[in-house]
This record gives structure tokens, sequence and C-alpha cells, in this order.
């Protein structure tokens, strides 16, 4: 059970990413947008049992919570607290959730699986970081020719900046490899 270590803002105001004692998972992120997508997630679905919550998103020692704008946060937390608590944490959810994501890779072509080992490379250099320590995250949903679809997860994914100087950012810095690229958010 993931004891919390601390409870930090984000640029988005209602985003609260909760730093863990005890990883959720190992290098898998788990992201949920309502609780009909988190069915199958024990903490995501407790969590959104909780009134005003919009958005969980996972990953590691910590958990960003998104909430509607209609709650105050010293009292939110509180009630976040408790699901975070009783969470198991990292265990074979993850190898499950890493073995589909090879599988989905394994779908694509020799050469494609090349160009996006060489992008994800690049974001896990120069953009992650960045997004993770404001307690979002992105990931590739697909490769399409020159089109890559992104997800935001986290604070991010609720976040303005997200769809604009960001996703700008990224697809500035993915054309330094691949000039025709078009990076989308899906």
């Amino acid at each position: 059970m993931p004891k919390i270590a601390d409870i930090e803002t984000t640029p988005n105001p209602n985003a609260m990413k909760f730093i863990l004692k005890e990883p959720l998972s190992w290098g898998v992120s788990h992201s949920y947008e309502n609780l009909e997508h988190a069915q199958n997630d024990p903490l995501a679905s407790a969590l959104f049992a909780i009134e005003h919550i919009t958005n969980v998103f996972y990953i590691d020692h910590w958990i960003t919570v998104t909430q509607d704008g209609g709650a105050d946060w010293q009292q939110l937390s509180r009630l976040v607290a408790e699901p975070i608590r009783l969470a198991a944490a990292a265990d074979a959810q993850s190898t499950s959730v890493i073995n589909k994501a090879s599988d989905d890779l394994a779908q694509l072509s020799a050469a494609d699986q090349q160009r996006l080992c060489r992008i994800n490379e690049i974001l896990d250099e120069q953009i992650r970081p960045y997004l993770q320590k404001d307690g979002g995250d992105i990931y590739v949903t697909g490769l399409d020719g020159d089109i890559l679809s992104v997800r935001y997860q986290g604070a991010c994914g609720s976040c303005p900046s997200s769809l604009s100087g960001t996703l700008a950012a990224i697809t500035n810095l993915l054309r330094s490899i691949e000039p025709a690229i078009e990076v989308i958010a899906v």
C-alpha cells in the first residue's frame, strides 16, 4: 500500500500530483478520462467515485488527479488520499500492459519500428521529463506514414498549453529527424 510522501501543485490549477513512497507501476503509465475507461482499474475506479474527479493518471511513484474545478483542493485531497493509500503497489498488471504494448509495436513494419524507437528516444530525453515534472506525460498511440498520434496524460491531458505550445514544440523537435512528420493529439 503506497504512502503519500508529498502533494504538489501543477501548472494546471485543476490537477494535483501525489508523490508516493512506493510505486504503483513499473514504468507503465495508466491514464483514464472517466469511470467507464477505468472500470478495470480498482484505484482509478475508486478515485472516479469521488465527486468532481475528471482524470486520473499514474506511473511509478506518482499519481496526478484532475478535478472539474468545483471542489476545494484541501478537502478533495483528503478524499483522494484514502484510495491511493489503499491501492496495491506495482504488480503483474504492469507486466501485462508492457506485453500488450510490445504486441502492438510488433505489428509495425521493421522500418516503422525503427522510426518509432528514434521518436521515443527523443521524447524520453527531451519531452517526458518536463511533462512528468508537472504531473503529466505523453505516449505514442500510433504511427501511420508521417502522422504520429500522441495522447497526453495526467495534468497535461486537460492543460490548454498541451494542445498549443507543447504540441508545436514536439512537432518541431521531431522534424529534426523526420522533416515531414505531423504530430496530432488524440
